[in-house]
């Protein structure tokens, strides 16, 4: 091999340019995990293998484990080490649920965008897979809305009977995205609304969701469907404009 060949092979040892110490930490751990087929509930080498193995000071690897931990990723205890979890989820619910972020215009349509999608969009698979079950279990939950007298616990009740219309699809990735968005969609939910509206309005939009699902007619579910997601939109302009 010539001099300048030998000066252009790359260092098999060398540090990839891209990322801090512990971004390429990181995701050599992921890469392990990946390459090695290792799954939840399996451990990771210690600490001191994979310094030695990523060629790491103890400190690059001890932080890059505490931001997989972050993730959900990973479990470290005293005496045990890490063993490999999946709590990407429930991780992703605490940060929705510490979200203090005012709703503006954009995020309350992009959010109610988003449900109209999942909601109104499958309206023809939930018509296939719905049963006479699901449909008196939507009613139970929409009669709770006639007789509460908090706003709080008005809006759990009105997000129960959206998710479990969603539930009828039988999708758990669906229902997890849903369960981990629900703070924000409580907000909105909250936005322009008062105790009035969600034992008039929102109870008799849900009645006739539900009986447009127990006619099977597909186009007036999804009619009454949408026009009760995007009712909400004209209230929270309502209330938008009365602030400034």
């Amino acid at each position: 091999m010539t001099a300048a060949a030998a000066t252009a092979q790359p260092r098999s040892d060398a540090v990839p340019a891209a990322g801090s110490a512990v971004d390429i930490v990181v995701r050599q751990i992921r890469e392990l995990i990946a390459d090695e087929g290792l799954k939840v509930g399996d451990s990771l080498p210690t600490e001191r293998e994979l310094c030695a193995r990523f060629s790491a000071s103890r400190n690059t690897v001890r932080e890059a484990m505490r931001i997989l931990k972050a993730y959900g990723m990973v479990e470290v205890r005293p005496k045990v080490g890490a063993t490999i979890t999946d709590n990407r989820m429930s991780r992703a619910f605490e940060l929705f649920s510490f979200n203090t972020m005012e709703v503006s215009r954009k995020t309350f349509a992009d959010v109610q965008a988003f449900r109209d999608l999942i909601e109104v969009g499958a309206a023809d698979r939930i018509i296939d897979r719905l049963g006479e079950r699901d449909i008196a279990e939507l009613h139970r939950i929409n009669v709770r809305l006639s007789g509460i007298q908090d706003l709080q616990e008005a809006s759990e009740v009105d997000f129960s009977f959206h998710l479990r219309l969603v539930s009828i699809l039988g999708n758990d990735t669906i229902l997890d995205v849903y369960s981990v968005m629900k703070p924000i969609v409580l907000r909105i939910m909250q936005k322009g609304k008062t105790r009035r509206t969600f034992k008039t309005e929102t109870y008799a939009e849900h009645e006739g969701v539900v009986e447009a699902l127990a006619a099977r007619d597909l186009l007036s579910f999804q009619y009454r469907l949408r026009n009760h997601l995007m009712t909400g939109f004209k209230f929270f302009n309502e209330e938008m404009e009365a602030s400034a």
